[in-house]
């Protein structure tokens, strides 16, 4: 498992992998037949790397992969200015359609069993050691006396899973738009950090900025793994956040079939190890275990009373005009409060 400081030499890692990449910029994204470059979301790097270990056991030649990690959104727009990629993995949808816009990524990189998701998780509400403001659910965050480290969804697609989680458990618990919408003002005014990025958000409130952070449940997980000291909640209300993945037109064949294994059982299996959820075409298939780092270890992914999906905004499209376009109803309420 990955020791207290993983994080730390992960950031270094995808700092370093973002530098020697950007020399390629232009260039054939692939390093050879048998070589996988994947550009991907900040929180997805350790599963990522762990999968890449799977994938290789056994081989007489085994695969080469390089990689960059950051803020999902930055993460694509870097592609689509030349940034090499054989395989792309995101936080949310829009980041893979701008690809697909662009034709680096075909337009059926959806069609499969799974949709195109690689990895699924839920967010989750992580605390102080010990809980001491007894944060339980989402209308704890509107308190006086909470403050809430959120990344910011202009650049992180994991805080776009989080403003639609805060917004779903609010027009669940208080049972109109108006109402939601009067939540968010509070849950934004209560925001005390606003980083670029999930994995930033993290560093943030490990550093002790604010009294709850808004995070996915993987790395809630990974972060109890590295050795810090924090617990997180599975709210009754919460949000299933699913990432998507694909190849990119000109990829490696040892990219094609490297996604192929990060699918399978044998794949999701190894996600499951590091805080991710098995994706809904192999959940039956994969046998999950003991989990080091979830609040309840034999049992790490307990059934959510109410979980919200992206289906219940009319999918990504729709999600994003309404709430996070420029007159979008979320990106209004962060401007009107200065934050941003």
């Amino acid at each position: 498992m990955y020791r207290k400081s993983r994080l730390l030499q992960n950031a270094l890692h995808a700092a370093l992998g973002l530098l020697s990449l950007g020399v390629l910029a232009g260039c054939a994204p692939t390093g050879g037949p048998n070589h996988v470059t994947i550009i991907g979301l900040a929180i997805g790097a350790e599963g990522n790397e762990a999968v890449g270990e799977a994938f290789n056991e056994g081989r007489e030649d085994p695969t080469t992969f390089a990689s960059s990690y950051g803020a999902s959104g930055d993460q694509s727009r870097a592609v689509v200015n030349g940034l090499p990629a054989d395989l792309v993995h995101f936080s949310i949808g829009p980041d893979m359609t701008r690809l697909v816009d662009d034709g680096l990524v075909a337009e059926d990189w959806d069609a499969g069993p799974n949709n195109g998701i690689l990895t699924s998780t839920v967010i989750v509400l992580a605390v102080r050691e010990g809980n001491p403001k007894d944060i339980q659910d989402w209308e704890d965050l509107i308190r006086d006396d909470v403050g809430i480290v959120s990344p910011n969804p202009g650049s992180a697609g994991a805080a776009r899973w989080n403003m639609l989680a805060a917004w779903a458990a609010a027009l669940q618990e208080r049972g109109s738009e108006q109402k939601a919408e009067e939540y968010m003002e509070a849950f934004v005014d209560n925001i005390e950090a606003f980083p670029g990025s999930g994995r930033d958000a993290t560093t943030a409130f490990l550093d002790g900025t604010g009294d709850v952070l808004v995070t996915l449940e993987n790395e809630a997980i990974l972060g109890i793994q590295s050795g810090e000291n924090f617990e997180y909640i599975v709210p009754d209300r919460t949000f299933l956040s699913e990432n998507p993945g694909a190849a990119t037109v000109d990829a490696s064949p040892a990219a094609v079939e490297f996604l192929d294994f990060a699918l399978s059982a044998e794949g999701q299996s190894v996600y499951a190890e590091y805080g991710y959820r098995p994706v809904s075409s192999v959940a039956d298939e994969v046998d999950i275990g003991v989990v080091e780092g979830a609040t309840d270890p034999d049992n790490p992914y307990p059934e959510v009373e109410h979980l919200a999906t992206i289906d219940d905004f009319g999918g990504w499209e729709q999600a994003t005009e309404d709430y996070f376009s420029d007159t979008g109803t979320i990106t209004q309420i962060i401007e009107q409060s200065g934050i941003s």
